[in-house]
């Protein structure tokens, strides 16, 4: 099997998994130690690498249990989780155990070699939110590379994906950044497990001979709606942001706020003009949000909803209804590279400007993600609760 993670039948994975308790990769803490045994161990983890129901840190867990930890790699917002978006994440040692912490974000998105060295093994335990621009997959990417040009092995401890759903063009390999690393759609609706399995399985960035290793959740399935138990990052503070999250961070590609610098970013919209709604808030320096958010100080207008019926996945309608009421055009991209990195494809943006409705502008990315989901099918781990994706 190209995944390499053995696949039980469909029809055996519903039976055994109904009425187990949700249990993350983390959770099964015996599992893991005996997947870490007399071994030098590397943790990618953040805030986020919480285990069982006291939600105790996996670092202390392990500690505890005699797992020799020799470093820390921290991704972006960092190791306590508390940077910005984009702020500049420095090299530390932990105040509570004294160990190294690596930042992999800024200059050293790739771990070297060098930073490998004398590890035995690499954990990746965090987090995601199942969107491509989320930057924790791509960190994810970056050390199986690493892991793969030192012969060590990986592990990846499951989560639950809190956006399910398959969605949006596939990136473009000449917008590939950081904030879409991978040949994915916008809503790529895997695990980080199965993603990790996929990147393996198709080769991507050399990884093809990684020792890779799951931990598979136990009580969960496609389509099971997920609430995290903290906020994988300072703006995406709740269940509604993070769902929203998806069809809202195209605005990072204009001079629309989308409430960082309020305590409910990513559920309200405006800008500094009355002719986008009666709805008002203050963008401003909020510490544990934004330091420096777009229009800081400046009233905008605009809706707000965070009272609205969200469904989760991906829609261009908010986009669309702003773009359309601005009247700017090609102006109202005041980034378009960065947008366009996004969405992950030019030719929306053109669609965009050219007039077309949401219909047409994804009738575009159809037959793609009709492949992408075929592909997809290989490296599911768990069924879908649903009759269609």
């Amino acid at each position: 099997m190209r995944s390499g993670i053995l696949l039980l039948s469909i029809s055996f994975l519903l039976s055994t998994m109904q009425a187990v308790p949700l249990r993350t990769g983390a959770d099964q803490v015996d599992k893991v130690v005996r997947l870490l045994k007399d071994k030098k161990v590397g943790l990618v983890v953040n805030h986020t690498s919480l285990v069982g129901d006291r939600q105790v840190h996996l670092l202390d867990t392990l500690l505890k249990r005699d797992v020799c930890i020799v470093k820390i790699f921290a991704p972006e917002h960092g190791f306590r989780g508390n940077a910005d978006a984009g702020e500049m994440v420095s090299d530390m040692k932990d105040a509570r155990t004294g160990l190294p912490v690596v930042s992999l974000y800024g200059k050293n998105k790739k771990p070297s070699k060098e930073q490998f060295a004398g590890l035995d093994v690499i954990v990746f335990d965090i987090q995601d939110v199942g969107t491509r621009f989320y930057t924790y997959i791509s960190t994810m990417y970056y050390v199986m590379q690493t892991c793969t040009e030192v012969g060590i092995e990986m592990i990846v401890l499951d989560r639950p994906n809190p956006n399910d759903y398959v969605d949006g063009p596939i990136m473009q390999d000449s917008l590939r950044s950081f904030v879409g690393a991978l040949p994915l759609p916008v809503l790529h609706g895997l695990t980080v497990g199965e993603l990790a399995g996929m990147i393996r399985g198709e080769g991507w960035g050399n990884t093809r001979s990684l020792k890779l290793t799951v931990v598979p959740l136990k009580g969960w399935k496609h389509g099971d709606a997920y609430s995290l138990p903290v906020k994988p990052s300072p703006n995406l503070p709740n269940d509604r942001a993070i769902a929203l999250y998806p069809s809202l961070c195209f605005f990072e590609g204009t001079n629309i706020s989308v409430g960082r610098g309020t305590s409910y970013p990513f559920q309200v919209i405006g800008y500094p003009d009355k002719i986008f709604g009666d709805f008002s808030f203050v963008p401003q320096a909020l510490p544990g949000f934004d330091k420096n958010p777009l229009q800081k100080n400046k009233k905008c207008y605009g809706v707000d909803l965070r009272s609205c019926d969200v469904r989760g996945g991906l829609s261009l309608k908010y986009f669309l209804d702003f773009y359309r009421t601005s009247r700017q055009g090609k102006d109202f991209f005041a980034r378009p590279r960065f947008f366009d990195m996004l969405i992950g494809n030019t030719q929306v943006r053109k669609d965009i400007i050219a007039g077309k409705d949401e219909v047409q502008i994804k009738k575009r990315w159809d037959e793609e993600l009709m492949k992408y989901r075929k592909m997809r099918e290989q490296y599911l781990l768990y069924p879908d609760s649903r009759v269609v994706d």
